[in-house]
């Protein structure tokens, strides 16, 4: 038997998407609706000022990684199966905001790429370029940094969540058996699998079903099982990898939580 969707504040599960952030929102005394937004600053204005948010992006920078990324990445991937390659590593501060500009040409985005990859080398042991995968959304890990440095009472309710250590969480923790996506394309067995979970957990399916616009429906779904992780930090039940967190230079914490 699950425990209820509820939390004494307000609740909110976020993933980044085409159009910028998309949010599933749980008020209280209302049913979950869902929001997309293009930045991260409009999104939190929007909610309680006490609102508790999961989000599926790396929060906190380190100046120097080891193997496997910032370290929180390197715990949780053990749990994950064939579904941990779904966890980026994340290289130092230094990396991600090598190229911190607007790209208007692919050529200068992969020499943007080339560059964090030789400043990741460089603060990395042993050296380890960036992924595109990684260097990606490396934007938004600016847009989400630069929030928190500059807002430090967000640090204990803004909290760094993954989808894949989510749905393993709620899982019991059993990592999910099929992709999401398979080559770039939606997997509708693997996004069935993580629909009846979350159903299980108390999102309705006809929810589930209607991803909003600007949104991909594999984004919505991991803003659903960010929803749920933020619900079980309100309620003092997550888990942070490492246990206690670390910290980055600005006091920022480093963890994943499920």
């Amino acid at each position: 038997m699950h425990p209820p969707l509820a939390a004494s504040v307000d609740i909110a599960g976020v993933d980044g998407c085409k159009a910028g952030w998309v949010a599933v929102i749980l008020r209280l005394g209302e049913g979950p609706t869902v929001k997309v937004c293009p930045t991260f600053g409009r999104l939190l204005a929007g909610l309680a000022g006490d609102a508790v948010v999961a989000v599926d992006m790396p929060i906190g920078l380190p100046d120097f990684t080891h193997h496997g990324g910032r370290g929180p990445e390197a715990l949780v991937r053990r749990f994950l199966g064939q579904r941990q390659s779904s966890v980026f590593s994340i290289p130092s501060r230094a990396a991600v905001y090598a190229a911190d500009e607007p790209f208007t040409t692919i050529e200068r985005w992969y020499d943007a790429h080339r560059v964090a990859s030789a400043v990741a080398r460089e603060t990395s042991e042993p050296p380890r370029g960036v992924s595109i995968q990684a260097f990606g959304i490396f934007s938004k890990i600016r847009e989400l940094d630069g929030l928190l440095r500059d807002r430090p009472d967000l640090r204990a309710r803004v909290i760094e969540s993954h989808p894949e250590l989510a749905f393993w969480r709620l899982n019991g923790k059993q990592a999910m058996t099929l992709p999401k996506k398979v080559k770039g394309r939606i997997n509708p067995p693997g996004m069935e699998e993580r629909k009846a979970l979350l159903a299980e957990h108390g999102l309705e399916r006809g929810f589930l079903d209607a991803p909003p616009r600007g949104a991909g429906e594999d984004d919505f779904l991991d803003a659903a099982a960010m929803l749920l992780i933020a619900a079980r930090h309100a309620r003092g039940e997550a888990q942070p990898f490492p246990n206690p967190p670390g910290t980055d230079e600005y006091g920022i914490p480093i963890a994943i939580w499920a």
